[in-house]
């Protein structure tokens, strides 16, 4: 994802947000709270989500991706996704382009990674492996508390990021699914199923061309013609094809859900054909 660009200004960072998939029910979130703000007591705490499906890396990756252009440069994003935790994976800090990250070593990191890279941009990385900068005691399951929280605070707080950790360039990724060429069209999936039904799948709009020209063919056979500006430009409970907000195609039922009404799941297959 891209945003406009902006002056850089990283020293010392004040803005951080939260991702996990830890829900609101526990306190889990706020215990990270207390942890950064008694580490860096002027941080602005900003929330993307805490109800990324449990253990779902790719959907805490989007959500991420698609947040983190739009906050100001120098900001500093936490994000537990963590199936992993208690192992051998690594914690990670990074710099990419003018955004920071502290989050595990699973690929979280990929789409974010990715596009620093297609744009030039400076790039660093760190394993968190300075105590120093963890709380006092850390405990094998809940590192969001005793690691992460207080490396992105120490991040926030002016400490560079060198000094959180040894600088790696093996992270691990886990790349997004990517359509591929057809004899007609595409062979796209389902990336994202948002609360809302509706169903964005790997396509760009951009890489289509003539949007009025296509064909969506879903797993239950069902047949949509052509994509849309937008809901509104179709009757409600009408099943239609859009651009989200990210540049992808999506599927979506006008005041419904598409998931629901057509039975489509994460990446469930979808043939998109061009006609004349």
């Amino acid at each position: 994802m891209t945003a406009a660009p902006r002056d850089v200004n990283l020293d010392p960072m004040t803005v951080i947000s939260l991702t996990t998939d830890f829900g609101n029910q526990n306190g889990f979130v706020g215990t990270m709270k207390g942890v950064i703000w008694s580490i860096a007591p002027d941080a602005q705490i900003a929330d993307i989500s805490h109800e990324i499906p449990p253990q779902d890396i790719r959907s805490g990756a989007i959500a991420l991706w698609r947040a983190a252009p739009f906050f100001p440069a120098g900001s500093v994003h936490i994000a537990v996704i963590d199936p992993g935790v208690g192992t051998a994976r690594r914690p990670i800090a990074a710099r990419l382009g003018d955004q920071f990250f502290v989050l595990p070593d699973n690929g979280l990191i990929t789409p974010m990674l990715e596009d620093a890279e297609q744009a030039g941009a400076p790039i660093e990385l760190v394993h968190l492996d300075q105590p120093r900068y963890w709380l006092e005691k850390v405990f094998t399951t809940f590192h969001g508390r005793d690691i992460f929280s207080p490396a992105g605070a120490h991040l926030a707080a002016g400490v560079p990021l060198a000094h959180l950790g040894t600088r790696i360039n093996d992270p691990v990724r886990r790349p997004l699914p990517r359509p591929t060429r057809t004899a007609d069209g595409w062979m796209a999936s389902i990336l994202l199923i948002d609360v809302f039904g509706n169903c964005t799948t790997s396509l760009r709009v951009a890489d289509v061309g003539d949007l009025s020209r296509l064909t969506l063919l879903l797993p239950s056979g069902q047949r949509v013609e052509g994509v849309l500006p937008s809901y509104g430009h179709a009757g409600v409970g009408d099943l239609v094809a859009v651009t989200d907000s990210e540049g992808f195609i999506e599927i979506a039922v006008v005041n419904g859900s598409a998931a629901k009404a057509c039975q489509l799941k994460l990446d469930d297959p979808i043939q998109v054909s061009v006609h004349a």
